[in-house]
């Protein structure tokens, strides 16, 4: 598995990227196989990227291209989604080869329950060890979307 290409998120009004895939409500009405838009990629494993924002302590999906779209102009409410996403920031440290590994200055992890923003921590990654190799391999498929401490917030 290469890098993976991050999904577009627009967080507190500032156009950024996630370092995460949250999945998609396939089942959605509003969800749509696209074919003539297929993205075939080792960048890019899922077939799609995503354009997401929290606004007003809400995360929605806001569009899709690639092998799905969102129909409609309306944000789309992610209540379907629990977990924690993770904003890189700052200077990226050590590129890992493997799922959305690569180590960045800063890291923000964000707790989303049922679509609403629960909790966040801030990590500084500056002056710290990282062994890009392990990083590597716990980026396998599967496990890219897990990082360290996340079940702490």
């Amino acid at each position: 598995m290469t890098a993976q290409a991050q999904e577009r998120l627009i967080y507190e009004g500032e156009e950024t990227s996630m370092a995460f895939c949250p999945p998609l409500p396939l089942k959605n009405k509003r969800i749509k196989e696209n074919g003539e838009n297929f993205i075939h990629s080792t960048g890019c494993w899922r077939g799609y990227v995503g354009s997401w924002e929290i606004k007003e302590g809400h995360f929605y999906l806001i569009g899709l291209s690639g092998n799905y779209e969102l129909i409609g102009k309306e944000p789309l409410f992610a209540d379907w989604f629990s977990g924690v996403i993770r904003i890189p920031k700052g200077e990226r440290l050590g590129y890992v080869h493997m799922g959305f590994g690569s180590v960045y200055e800063k890291e923000l992890h964000i707790k989303i329950l049922n679509g609403v923003v629960v909790d966040y921590r801030e990590i500084s990654n500056r002056g710290k060890k990282h062994s890009l190799g392990e990083i590597g391999w716990q980026n396998l498929p599967g496990f890219e979307n897990f990082f360290p401490g996340d079940d702490e917030i």
